[in-house]
């Protein structure tokens, strides 16, 4: 049921998570997050005297891939490729919603 509890709320560009509050946020294990953090599959995560610390946009990112793992077997390295995917498609779509009817 914890998976499909919705996180209602505005993320900030610039807002730092530590590796618990991104965890929880997901949710996924702290270690499962680690694991995925320390192999660079998860950008925008950096390492501050040894305690790690994720931008808020990796709350996406991370959820997507526990997804992937979890209901199509892939591998992390396979679900990170999925998500760059997805966040490129993203992308694509708010330029377009951007540039209007053309």
């Amino acid at each position: 049921m914890r998976d499909q509890e919705i996180l209602i709320g505005s993320l900030l560009e610039d807002t730092w998570l530590t590796l618990e509050q991104l965890a929880a946020a997901c949710p996924v294990e702290p270690d499962w997050l680690a694991r995925h953090i320390e192999e660079g599959l998860i950008p925008h995560a950096e390492s501050v005297a040894g305690v790690w610390r994720c931008r808020s946009e990796s709350i996406l990112r991370a959820r997507r891939m526990r997804q992937l793992e979890r209901d199509f077997d892939a591998g992390p390295e396979l679900a990170a490729l999925v998500a760059d995917m997805l966040e490129e498609i993203d992308t694509l779509r708010a330029r377009l919603r951007c540039a209007g009817p053309g």
